[in-house]
């Protein structure tokens, strides 16, 4: 037998085994449930302070905030999704005159475009309304892909998936609230106490450098929230506020973030011939995503103690490998292995 092959090295072999089973086969059903431990982690703090300053027991301390931050939500989504859906209905029945715009819009570029072309060589002439035609044949097929009846029926189907995954993470969060305190101590007793000390250190830095990454996200979402709010105060004030909760909702995803919102508005002004208020918007949408990408690493960077190159290049690579979670799942990768090299648990000392 060979001198690697002991009873250590084996064992070593089916834990690492077992766990990129874990992570190919079990993490991805998972997310609700780990998105409930990362939120229950976070929310302790303020747990712990009620307990402390009302001296509350544990369960009245869960029960009290979970309540409280429950409610906050629960406001700001009944606010942002009912003006929202009024909104979409006032769409809906302004949609003909829309159309019946945009029909009119289409006949004038036609005429235009015969103007322009007439002396031209024929050949010349269908050129250019072969390229014309095209690039709007596209565009329809892209609105009618948009709202095509799979689209649709896909998103239906994929509505009680995200019910049953809410309720999962609310239960759950509640349920890791209560029991946070014996999950901890659980897992201290299977450390040394030289261990425990390292993973104690390392848990306080983690909890100080998670603050400060929300704190960051935070601030940057009401630097776009503010910005956003107060451009459209000036482009078209009706609908600032309403626009500037929903923007700084969106504003979150990766990479597109408030351009979901405002490249559509902004395309959509263009085409029926407001190009003033629709230039408007394309700049202030080329704004917010200016500040989202160059305040963001600033400002995470002094918020958690990294600096804005490896914070932007850990955001970068993880939004590559894992998508929309990666963006935040990135520097925490890059905060765990920080602060578990300062706590002694990971040593890297070599020379080349």
């Amino acid at each position: 037998m060979a001198k690697w092959f002991t009873k250590r090295n084996f064992f070593i072999a089916l834990s690492i085994l077992f766990i990129i089973l874990i992570c190919i086969y079990i993490l991805p059903v998972s997310i609700p449930i780990i998105l409930a431990l990362l939120t229950a982690l976070l929310i302790d703090p303020l747990v712990r302070l009620a307990e402390k300053k009302f001296s509350w027991n544990r369960k009245l301390a869960v029960i009290s905030v979970y309540i409280f931050i429950l409610a906050i939500l629960s406001f700001l989504l009944y606010y942002t999704v009912t003006r929202l859906i009024g909104k979409i209905i006032d769409f809906a029945n302004a949609a003909p005159g829309y159309f019946n715009t945009l029909s009119g819009i289409w006949i004038d570029m036609q005429n235009k475009l015969f103007q322009y072309t007439d002396g031209m060589p024929s050949d010349v002439v269908k050129a250019i309304q072969t390229e014309f035609k095209a690039v709007f044949d596209s565009i329809r097929i892209a609105i009618l892909d948009l709202v095509s009846y799979e689209k649709i029926m896909s998103l239906v189907t994929d509505v009680p998936n995200f019910l049953v995954s809410l309720i999962v993470y609310m239960i759950a969060l509640f349920l890791f609230m209560l029991e946070l305190p014996k999950l901890k101590n659980a897992v201290f007793e299977y450390l040394t106490e030289s261990t425990a000390e390292k993973v104690r250190f390392m848990v306080s830095k983690l909890n100080a450098i998670l603050l400060g990454f929300f704190k960051a996200q935070l601030l940057v979402s009401l630097i776009i929230f503010a910005v956003a709010f107060v451009g459209l105060l000036f482009i078209t004030p009706k609908h600032a506020l309403v626009m500037s909760l929903i923007i700084w909702i969106i504003d979150v995803i990766p990479i597109l973030g408030s351009i979901i919102i405002l490249g559509p508005w902004s395309l959509y002004l263009l085409v029926s011939g407001d190009i003033a208020t629709g230039t408007k918007l394309a700049i202030l949408a080329a704004i917010l995503l200016v500040i989202r990408r160059t305040v963001e690493p600033k400002v995470m960077g002094s918020q958690i103690g990294l600096n804005p190159l490896p914070t932007l290049i850990a955001m970068f690579i993880g939004l590559k490998l894992i998508g929309f979670l990666g963006f935040f799942i990135g520097p925490l990768v890059v905060i765990l292995f920080t602060t578990a090299r300062e706590a002694g648990i990971i040593r890297v000392n070599f020379k080349i």
